[in-house]
């Protein structure tokens, strides 16, 4: 599974540069951008799971870029932490109301940040922090690999397990088999599109082995969801 992806809107490079570090060393993986303009650019670019915006930004602000990205479809589930030297109640009041998942005042301390974008994490991946998936009667349990149906064990490979994660944290959702390649086998290795559809075999031959169902759709010239 790829580690999740965080994008910093910040144009203060001090600070851009603190948060890059410090959410690395919690093991995720940024990009940054030092304005708002950029930072929409770098969400077609590559989805991140949680977005660090802050309110004043150049060219376009944190609070247009939150606005756009929240009347998206595509884009509306990503949480936002806003980042704002504004600390009255009316400022946070705006910032929430364009739809920001969290609202921080500045100065802030690192470790209270983190913890912040693990909360929002938890809720986008639940996988990266332990918790256990259920999608009708399969079970997924991230730290002891373990996938069961109907009281029965699921013997997945690798590949299988992190394709079966992905859909299990968001139940429904359509995904390309560009966004699983990216997801699954990460963007620094190439992988062939057709080997999506591979995998998918074999993880949909070991869910039906005991019987039920196939709950992998099918979703004709857009790719494959769960359910």
């Amino acid at each position: 599974m790829s580690q999740p992806h965080v994008l910093i809107v910040e144009d203060e490079p001090a600070q851009r540069e603190v948060l890059s570090y410090n959410l690395e060393a919690e093991g995720f993986r940024t990009t940054k951008a030092e304005d708002g303009e950029q930072g929409l650019m770098l969400v077609e670019e590559d989805t991140p799971d949680v977005i660090v915006l802050d309110w004043m930004l150049p060219n376009v602000s944190g609070i247009e870029v939150c606005r756009q990205l929240k009347t998206r479809s595509d884009t509306r589930s990503i949480p936002i932490i806003m980042l704002s030297a504004r600390s009255e109640e009316v400022d946070k009041v705006r910032g929430l109301e364009t739809g920001a998942d969290d609202y921080v005042v500045k100065p802030y301390a690192v470790a209270e940040l983190m913890a912040r974008v693990r909360t929002q994490l938890r809720r986008v991946r639940p996988s990266t922090v332990g918790q256990i998936l259920t999608f009708e009667d399969i079970q997924l349990d991230s730290e002891t690999h373990r996938v069961t149906r109907k009281s029965f064990e699921i013997k997945l490979g690798p590949t299988e397990f992190r394709l079966l994660t992905t859909f299990m944290e968001k139940p429904g959702r359509v995904w390309s088999r560009e966004h699983l390649l990216d997801r699954v086998w990460g963007r620094d290795i190439y992988v062939d599109t057709r080997t999506v559809d591979v995998h998918i075999g074999r993880l949909r031959k070991a869910l039906t082995q005991h019987g039920g169902t196939d709950p992998v759709r099918t979703v004709r010239g857009a790719g494959y969801a769960l359910g």
